[in-house]
């Protein structure tokens, strides 16, 4: 009987880790924040060596405060805009609702928190309203939320008239429970002899909210999948009209909390606050490094986009410069972060 030798077989290479694996360089520079990262500590350099107040820590402090408050919103519209939708209207929204509250409380002279609460319905509808046309037409956001952006524009100021005639909300510092709110919405507090508001701090608590939700929660996922394909992700089971009309939502909440901030700082409201301030929270986050195609960005990101604009704003003034030269600088700001994102971007894939 013959034996015949058995195949011999050989062992499957042993691959090596290193091959196909992102350098470390490579991993930030693909993060989205990478660019407004790099672009803060320009800017911030830049105001620290040519405007000397710039420097103390008082004045860093109020650069913080006005950060906050293009922050409050920034965080939610990059939400939104990861999702893959804008939202024109998120600016006057902010006042609709402080308006309601003040208003609602000093015409009815009820307990300003029930006042609070009124705006709070009525921002949250207002976001409803914005997600349930998107979804159900098909119309483009951007559409949608301008035609809001008119309307609450023109009620804001004609019902201010109407009610107050003048063209604020009247003083609300005399109502019950007005002192609670003002500690809740609008309070400061003193670090090293140092006054920082609380919405420094609501900011900071946010953007780390609004941080974990994308990156460690099945939500999170849901977001980034919408913005990158509705249809893709509704075929693998994503409700993707509910996450768009919750994204909305999610910027009134916001726009909310901005207004009853702003109201209780100083006790009324302009009517027409709020016109423009929604292409700085638009422009924050795509400073951050939201994409305006939508399924890319962060919540880190865009809160250093509102560092950019608040060290901005503020390094204007503590430089000496005339202040309207503002606007010329957002839009550099704007066309520099866009320009500097792809090209990081760019490095990045090159460096993968």
């Amino acid at each position: 009987m013959t034996q015949t030798a058995e195949p011999v077989v050989t062992p499957p290479p042993i691959r090596d880790e290193r091959v196909g694996r992102k350098s470390v360089l490579a991993r930030l520079l693909a993060r989205p924040e990478a660019g407004a990262l790099v672009g803060a500590i320009v800017i911030y350099i830049f105001f620290f060596i040519i405007a000397p107040p710039f420097r103390s820590a008082s004045s860093f402090s109020s650069v913080l405060y006005v950060t906050s408050t293009y922050g409050l919103m920034a965080t939610p519209v990059a939400l939104l805009m990861i999702g893959g939708e804008f939202d024109l209207s998120a600016g006057v929204a902010v006042t609709s609702s402080a308006l309601c509250a003040s208003l609602f409380s000093y015409e009815f002279t009820t307990n300003v928190w029930v006042g609070v609460l009124v705006g709070l319905v009525l921002a949250l509808f207002i976001g409803f309203l914005n997600g349930w046309i998107v979804v159900k037409t098909g119309i483009p956001s951007f559409l949608v939320t301008l035609g809001t952006f008119f309307m609450l524009q023109g009620l804001n100021i004609a019902l201010t008239q109407t009610i107050t005639n003048q063209v604020a909300s009247p003083d609300i510092s005399t109502l019950q429970g007005f002192g609670s709110a003002q500690k809740v919405f609008a309070g400061s507090f003193t670090v090293g002899g140092v006054n920082i508001r609380t919405s420094v701090l609501y900011w900071i608590v946010f953007c780390a909210i609004a941080t974990y939700i994308l990156l460690r929660t099945k939500v999170g996922n849901w977001i980034f999948s919408v913005g990158g394909s509705a249809p893709s992700a509704r075929a693998v089971g994503v409700p993707v009209g509910k996450m768009k009309i919750g994204l909305f939502m999610a910027v009134g909440l916001m726009a909310w909390f901005t207004g009853m901030h702003t109201l209780f700082l100083f006790n009324t409201i302009q009517s027409g606050q709020g016109v423009g301030n929604e292409f700085v929270y638009i422009i924050a986050a795509v400073v951050g490094g939201c994409l305006l195609t939508g399924g890319y960005g962060s919540a880190v990101g865009a809160a250093i986009g509102a560092l950019i604009f608040g060290m901005v704003n503020q390094g204007i003034v503590y430089a000496g410069w005339n202040p309207d030269w503002f606007q010329f600088f957002v839009g550099l700001l704007l066309l520099g972060a866009i320009l500097l994102n792809t090209f990081i971007r760019r490095r990045a894939e090159a460096a993968a």
